[in-house]
């Protein structure tokens, strides 16, 4: 079972190349970090205050190849945990059909943002970083 989170946190520091987003259960308490790079924390953060670079960066570029195929970004869903890795998949929604594509969390969430994508959480991804 899939369980709807939200972004509730960005850790900004750029001194480092690791930096961090703090996912929130939508319906609940648990919360838990993701580690992820400068540049898509930086399209993460441009993208929630809607600010457009005067050319498409990486993960606007994909938003609009996906928008020009009449196609739309369905959810985001953070689907494993596996040697400290986290994996996600981006659902595409193509022709009254649901596309299922591999993804680092960081890039699907940069890409998720900018369309308002519902972010889902595995049930076992979420107790296993909040135990």
């Amino acid at each position: 079972m899939d369980i709807e989170v939200e972004l509730s946190r960005i850790i900004i520091n750029e001194t480092s190349d690791q930096q961090i987003i703090v996912l929130k259960e939508r319906h609940g308490n648990r919360s838990f970090p993701i580690v992820i790079g400068i540049v898509e924390i930086f399209a993460i953060d441009r993208r929630l205050k809607g600010i457009k670079p005067p050319r498409p960066m990486t993960h606007d570029l994909l938003g609009g190849v996906i928008e020009s195929l009449g196609a739309e970004v369905e959810k985001i869903v953070i689907n494993d945990l596996r040697n400290h890795t986290f994996y996600a998949k981006i659902y595409i929604k193509l022709n009254g059909r649901t596309v299922e594509i591999d993804s680092r969390p960081s890039d699907a969430i940069a890409l998720g943002t900018g369309s308002n994508a519902p972010i889902y959480v595995a049930e076992h991804v979420l107790e296993e970083t909040c135990e």
